[in-house]
Parts: C-alpha cells; structure tokens; sequence
C-alpha cells in the first residue's frame, strides 16, 4: 500500500517512549499501584494559594495562555534576580531538552552526556540524528572531567550534566560545577539541568551568571512545587541563547491555567519549604527501610533515594517486579555498572508504609531460585 515516507531521521530511529509509565504498568498488571513510588513526583502537592489561583485560572481556560509567557517569565526573573529576556518558558524540561538539541546540534553533531544519564535527553539525541558520546559514572556521579574533556577532544555541539542528577541521585558541589564549566570549549553549549536544584544541600547550584553564551541552566515546577501534571518548567541564561528559542518553540506550549499555577507557586516560599523538609523526612525513612533490608541507600540530594542492592542487575529486576506485583511501584537504572540499584520517591507516610512492609517480601522472592 502506498503511503508518505517518514523523513530520513525519523525513519531509521526506534518507536519508544523513554520512561515506562507507572499507568502501563497498572493496565498490564490488570490492577492500579497502591504506592506510587517511582516517577518522583511530589506527593505533598501544591500550596492552597496556588491552588486557589490554579482553580480561578480554570474559569477562564477558554483564553490561550500568553504566547510570550510575559508575566511568568517576569516572575521567575525576578526569583532568580535576573532579566524577563534571559528567560524561555516552555511545557517542561523535557520539551526544552528537545528545543535545545534541535537549535544546537545538527544532524551527524557530537553531543557529550554521561552513559546511563537521564533517557530523555537521548531520546531527542536520536530523533535529531546526532551522534552522542558518553562517559561512564564514577563511583555513581557524572564524571564532570571525562564530560568537559569529551567536549574538547570531540569539538562537541553540546555537552549535558544533570546537577543534582537522575537517577543516581548524587550532587557535585558548586565549585566543581563551575570547574567543569571552565573547561568545556566557548563553542560548545553547556546544559545544566538543575530539575532537583530546590532540593538539593545548600552550596550545590552555582552562583547565577547570565553573561556566558554557551551556558543553558533548566529547571521546572515539576518536583519541589508539585506541579508535574501542568508542564511547565524553564531555561534561563545570556540573551542571544534564549532569544534563539524564538525560532522553534511552541508559543502556545504552556497553558494560561499553568502560567497562572507556576506564578502563584514561586510566591508561596512557605510551602516550597515545607515540601522540602517533608521530602528529606520521607528520604531518611527510605533510607533506614533499606538499611532494615541489608540493602544500601545512596546519598541524595533529589526527591529520591538510589539504592545499592548488593547483588546484580538480575536481583534488582527481581525486587522490582516483586513490588509492582505487590502494588508498589518503582523504578531503576538500565545502564551496566548502575543497573544493580533501584531507585524509590519520597512518599507519603502511607505509601511508605506499605513498602516497609512489601520490600521483605520481594526481597525474599528475588533471593528464591525460579522453580524448574
């Protein structure tokens, strides 16, 4: 049967989706999750003022949402003590991942990120048809001298680091942050993805300094303010980079109900720092959950705890499935020299309730030999 041919790209990727929803996972089971523990979302919610302005925006989502994010840029400006024109707006991070490739690397560009780093951004890698180099882990942090040296010996196009990072859940300090920006080449644009910075000890995101070219911080409204579900999240850095975004993005991406949603949470700093302390709670009982179970908890600076299991990548497959099938759901990294650990969101008391009372359980159930 004759039909139009996919462009050349696109035609010789994979179909995929970069992260198996916790929803596929409830219609292949045939039941819903019990505890959702693994998208690392926040389950503390939004503020009652930003959902108060979130429920009056509704009335009026007949309206598009500004094309310039005018006032959602000014707010966050001004957050970041920064100007309105050194801020793009998009429907998350990872459509600004996506933006940014498309604007910054060409078809057959080197593009450096760490080997097992966050899979939506190779996603847009393949789909833009660049070529990606990687540097493994150390020691379960992004090797932030192999990425800058990759930069260099590759003449890269960009270079990715994700500070605090997913899914290990580990965080270099400032210092060294600004080491690895130094020393990646002018040429090559530096993407920090700060989606966890709201999170993270105090001392890990460096000054902000919007002078540099080739330097693009992310962050988003998806984690600490508890508004994955509305999309919205933000690039800031030097005018001429953000200008560029002018070129490609959707001008429409972000509703005028998560505009609104996104200004209000910037201004109710009591409840970011609630969420805050209600997450470290929830990461310590993760934590001593794991410890109880002769497993190994990560240090964290996210909304998540990375989990050594002390086995192979086979045992913690196994605890995982045991847990799903259990109503508890998590998830873990697929990449060798990671893919031993699994890797638990902050939850409610509830939630982690229940999975001090499974992980035995699937943890014993991974330990039995399958029969035959």
């Amino acid at each position: 049967m004759l039909r139009p041919r996919l462009a050349p790209i696109a035609d010789a990727v994979p179909e995929t989706v970069p992260f198996t929803g916790p929803e596929a996972i409830e219609r292949r089971l045939g039941t819903p999750f019990q505890a959702r523990l693994g998208a690392n979302e926040s389950p503390f919610g939004i503020a009652e003022s930003t959902r108060q302005v979130i429920a009056d925006a509704i009335d009026h989502s007949w309206k598009y949402g500004d094309p310039e994010c005018h006032d959602l840029r000014v707010a966050i400006a001004r957050h970041l003590g920064i100007a309105a024109d050194e801020v793009v707006a998009g429907p998350g991070v990872d459509a600004l991942l996506g933006l940014t490739v498309r604007l910054y690397a060409a078809p057959g560009d080197v593009v450096v990120t760490s080997l097992g780093g966050y899979p939506t951004f190779n996603y847009h890698l393949v789909g833009y048809g660049t070529r990606m180099v990687t540097a493994p882990y150390r020691e379960y942090y992004e090797d932030v001298d192999a990425l800058a040296r990759l930069a260099r010996e590759n003449d890269a196009a960009m270079v990715y680091l994700a500070n605090p990072d997913n899914p290990m859940g580990s965080a270099w300090p400032a210092e060294a942050v600004e080491r690895f920006i130094d020393s990646v080449p002018a040429t090559t644009l530096i993407v920090l993805d700060e989606a966890y910075g709201e999170l993270a000890p105090q001392g890990t995101m460096p000054p902000i300094d919007t002078s540099r070219p080739n330097l693009l911080r992310m962050r988003t409204f998806s984690k600490a303010y508890g508004m994955a579900g509305m999309r919205v999240g933000y690039a800031f850095g030097e005018r001429q980079t953000i200008r560029a975004f002018e070129r490609v993005r959707d001008h429409f991406g972000v509703s005028s109900v998560a505009q609104a949603g996104a200004i209000a949470a910037l201004a109710d700093t009591d409840h970011l720092n609630s969420v805050i302390a209600q997450t470290n709670a929830a990461k310590a009982r993760i934590a001593g959950i794991a410890q109880d179970n002769g497993l190994h908890p990560l240090p964290s600076a996210t909304n998540f705890v990375a989990i050594d299991c002390r086995s192979d990548a086979g045992f913690a497959q196994r605890i995982l499935t045991g847990l799903a099938e259990r109503g508890v759901f998590i998830r873990k990294p697929g990449t060798p020299g990671l893919d031993h650990c699994i890797r638990i969101s902050a939850g409610l008391p509830a939630a982690l309730d229940l999975l001090a009372e499974q992980l035995p359980l699937a943890i014993a159930a991974a330990r039995t030999p399958p029969a035959g």
